[in-house]
C-alpha cells in the first residue's frame, strides 16, 4: 500500500482495542496493539509508529504521561487521544498537549477512519517536505528547480509551504525561468498529487476555442460540436489545473473564471446543467498584470482572486550563483541522454557563462549546453563551443570597459557604460524593446526615452 503508514494502538479495553486494530489492519496499514501504558511503551521505542492512538484512562499510567515519553522518542509522532470523560474537558486538555484530535467514547468506527485518514495526510506531507529539505541540502535543488541563491532559496519554502494548501497561486516570471516546474512541484507535493494536473496555455489557442477547452460544450453548441466534450475544470475535478500565460485569457473567459473561482461552478458552452467543481487553480503570467488591468485588458477583480500566494521567479542574471549549478546540472542530464562522456566546463568557458546576460534565461542556458555537447568534440567544453552571441557578449564587455577606462570625468563613464549596456541588450533581444526593457528593469517608455537621449541606434 503506497500510503502505508505505522500506527500503535494503547487501549485498556480489550473490545475496543481490537475492533479499531483490525479495522486499521483492513486499510492495509501496520497496527499494533497494547492493553497498558507500560507495554505500549517498550513496543513504541522498538516499532516507532507515526500515529499513537491513546486512551486517557488507562490503569497504569495517565494517557499524557504515554504521549510525553512518546515525543521524547520521537517528536513527530502524531497522537489521537480517546477519552470517557467530558469530552470538552477532555479535547481541551488533549490540544494543549498537541494532540491532532481526541474522540469520546463510544464513537463510530468511520469516524475514527476518517481521524485516521486526516492525520495521515499530515504525517505524509511532512515526511514528503522532510524528504524534500534533505533533497535541497544535497543537491540545491527541488524537482527541476536547481539553486542556492538566497531568491530561489525563497521560492523553495513558499514551495514547500502552499503545497500543503489548496490556496491559488499566481506565478510571474519572465519565459524560460521555470514557471511550469514551479507549478509541477506545488501539485507533486500537495495531497492532491495521485489525482489529475491538468495544463491549459492561453496564449496558444484563440478565443473562440479557449472557452470550450476550460469549460467544455454540449452536444449541437455549435456547428461542428457532433457530441458533448468535457472542459479542463471537468478533468481536473479533484486535482489541479494550471493556466499558463494568464494575462493572455480573454476578457469575455475572465467572466466566467472569476464565477469559477467565486463559487466552484460553471456551465458548458451551450448547456443549461450546472457543474460543481473541486479543482486547485495555479496561474503563471510573464506579464505585469497590474499594468494590463489599467490598460483594461484584465480584471482587477479577477487579479486579487488569483494572486492569493504570488511566487516571483528571478531571471537569472539576478541568480548568478547558480549559472554554474545549472550549467553542471544540464552538462549531466544532457551528455547522459546523448550518450557522450562530458567531463565538465572549462574554467575559460566558466567565466563566459558568467559574464553573460541570459535574455533567455534557463531555457536558455540549457539550449547552449546541450548545444555545445551535440557538436563537442572533445570530453571538456570549451569558449569554442558556446554560440557567438555568448562569445560577442564577452568580447563587447571587455571593449566597454577598455572604452571607460580611456575617460576622465565621471558623468562621461555612466553615459557611456549605460548606451553600450542598452544597446547589448537591445542587441541580445533582437530589438525587443519590450523584454529589453524587462531585462533592465526599467518601463518601456524609459527605454525609449533612453534610447533618444542617449542616440542609441536600433
Amino acid at each position: 500500500m503506497k500510503n502505508r503508514i505505522k500506527i500503535l494502538i494503547i487501549e485498556g479495553d480489550p473490545r475496543i482495542r481490537n475492533v479499531i486494530a483490525d479495522s486499521l489492519a483492513a486499510e492495509g496499514h501496520e497496527v499494533v496493539r497494547a492493553e497498558t501504558g507500560k507495554t505500549g511503551l517498550k513496543l513504541f521505542s522498538d516499532f516507532r509508529a507515526d500515529v499513537l492512538i491513546v486512551d486517557f484512562g488507562l490503569p497504569d499510567m495517565d494517557g499524557l504521561q504515554i504521549v510525553k515519553e512518546a515525543r521524547r522518542l520521537s517528536p513527530e509522532i502524531k497522537v489521537i487521544f480517546m477519552s470517557g470523560g467530558n469530552p470538552v474537558d477532555s479535547a481541551a486538555i488533549a490540544m494543549e498537549e498537541g494532540a491532532c484530535d481526541c474522540l469520546a467514547k463510544p464513537f463510530s468506527v468511520n469516524k475514527l477512519l476518517l481521524v485516521v485518514k486526516r492525520v495521515i495526510r499530515m504525517r505524509l506531507l511532512e515526511k514528503e517536505n522532510a524528504s524534500l529539505r534533505k533533497r535541497m541540502g544535497q543537491q540545491h535543488g527541488l524537482g527541476g528547480l536547481i539553486g542556492k541563491s538566497p531568491q530561489i532559496l525563497k521560492v523553495y519554502d513558499i514551495i514547500e509551504t502552499v503545497s500543503q494548501t489548496d490556496a491559488t497561486v499566481l506565478i510571474r516570471g519572465e519565459s524560460g525561468t521555470g514557471k511550469e516546474l514551479v507549478a509541477n512541484e506545488i501539485h507533486a507535493l500537495s495531497h492532491r498529487k495521485d489525482a489529475p494536473f491538468i495544463k491549459v496555455n492561453c496564449a496558444a489557442l484563440p478565443e473562440t476555442l479557449l472557452e470550450t477547452e476550460l469549460f467544455g460544450h454540449e452536444r449541437g453548441a455549435f456547428t461542428g460540436a457532433i457530441k458533448l466534450r468535457k472542459g479542463r475544470f471537468e478533468l481536473a475535478d479533484g486535482g489541479t489545473l494550471f493556466l499558463d500565460e494568464i494575462g493572455d485569457l480573454p476578457l469575455s473567459v475572465q467572466v466566467k473564471l472569476l464565477r469559477v473561482l467565486q463559487e466552484r461552478q460553471f456551465e458548458r458552452v451551450g448547456g443549461n446543467q450546472t457543474i460543481f467543481v473541486d479543482v486547485r487553480l495555479i496561474c503563471a503570467t510573464l506579464k505585469n498584470l497590474k499594468e494590463e488591468i489599467q490598460k483594461g485588458s484584465f480584471r482587477e477583480d479577477l487579479y486579487y482572486r488569483l494572486n492569493v500566494v504570488p511566487i516571483n521567479l528571478p531571471p537569472l542574471r539576478e541568480r548568478r550563483e547558480d549559472i554554474l549549478l545549472l550549467a553542471d546540472y544540464f552538462v549531466k542530464k544532457i551528455s547522459r541522454k546523448m550518450g557522450k562522456k562530458v567531463r565538465g566546463i572549462s574554467e575559460e568557458a566558466k567565466r563566459l557563462l558568467m559574464g553573460y546576460s541570459f535574455p533567455g534565461n534557463i531555457r536558455e542556458l540549457e539550449n547552449i549546453i546541450e548545444r555545445a555537447i551535440a557538436l563537442l568534440k572533445g570530453d571538456v567544453i570549451q569558449p569554442e563551443d558556446f554560440p557567438d552571441e555568448v562569445r560577442a557578449h564577452a568580447g563587447a564587455q571587455a571593449a566597454v570597459c577598455e572604452k571607460i577606462m580611456e575617460l576622465k570625468q565621471l558623468s562621461e563613464a555612466v553615459s557611456t557604460f549605460e548606451k553600450e549596456y542598452i544597446q547589448n541588450v537591445l542587441k541580445a533581444t533582437k530589438g525587443k524593446k519590450g523584454q529589453a526593457a524587462e531585462i533592465l528593469g526599467i518601463s518601456r517608455k524609459n527605454l525609449w526615452e533612453k534610447i533618444k537621449g542617449l542616440q542609441i541606434e536600433i
